[in-house]
């Protein structure tokens, strides 16, 4: 199962491995997704981190504030990766918030799926049209139908956060999905899936 090109994903994962012995970071994003799912591997790389960690990261890399986006932003080697900080960055849900929903999964420090999934909901809305829209589509279906994913835990947490409407947004979004070849799903087996789904959303 493919999205990026191998070589792509490979230096992405082998830049993900140097970050998790140098920093204290928690893993959002597409590689938590796929920590959870197996599924389509990543080319960028998404952490939530403290500012004296940020800290150190800026003592040996570049790293560039995005305003607009409210996240920082370093390279290492060819590889982008996004930097959410406490009190500063909302990637869906306020950054000081997640360490409250943290888990470990294959090494790393995570959120738990159905805070991940509310994450990349958000990415999937802001990038919809795009190449990278398509992936976070395919990764958020991808982990809500796991079974580490709890439907009524993420109910629980789109209504504490009050995110009724931005829950029927990916609801119509879902609607529409047809088949997703990325996953080896065709339609038949969407719309199954859909059957599942769009209950929590709608």
């Amino acid at each position: 199962m493919k999205f990026y090109h191998d070589l792509v994903t490979s230096q992405s994962w082998e830049a993900l491995q140097a970050w998790r012995k140098r920093y204290e970071f928690m893993l959002i994003g597409g590689w938590a997704v796929w920590l959870y799912t197996r599924g389509l591997k990543s080319k960028d790389i998404d952490v939530v981190m403290e500012y004296d960690v940020l800290a150190q990261v800026k003592e040996e890399l570049e790293v560039v504030k995005n305003d607009r986006l409210k996240k920082y932003e370093a390279r290492e080697g060819p590889v982008d990766i996004d930097i959410y900080v406490p009190f500063y960055s909302h990637p869906g849900l306020p950054a000081e918030e997640l360490g409250q929903f943290r888990v470990s999964l294959g090494g790393f420090g995570t959120v738990q799926p159905e805070v991940l999934a509310i994450l990349k909901q958000a990415a999937w809305l802001a990038r919809q049209g795009t190449v990278k829209g398509r992936k976070d589509m395919i990764d958020w279906l991808s982990l809500v139908t796991t079974e580490a994913f709890d439907g009524e835990e993420y109910q629980r947490l789109m209504k504490q956060y009050k995110l009724q409407s931005v829950g029927k947004q990916v609801g119509e979004l879902v609607g529409e999905a047809t088949f997703v070849p990325e996953l080896g799903w065709s339609e038949h087996v969407v719309a199954k899936l859909k059957k599942r789904i769009l209950p929590l959303l709608l």
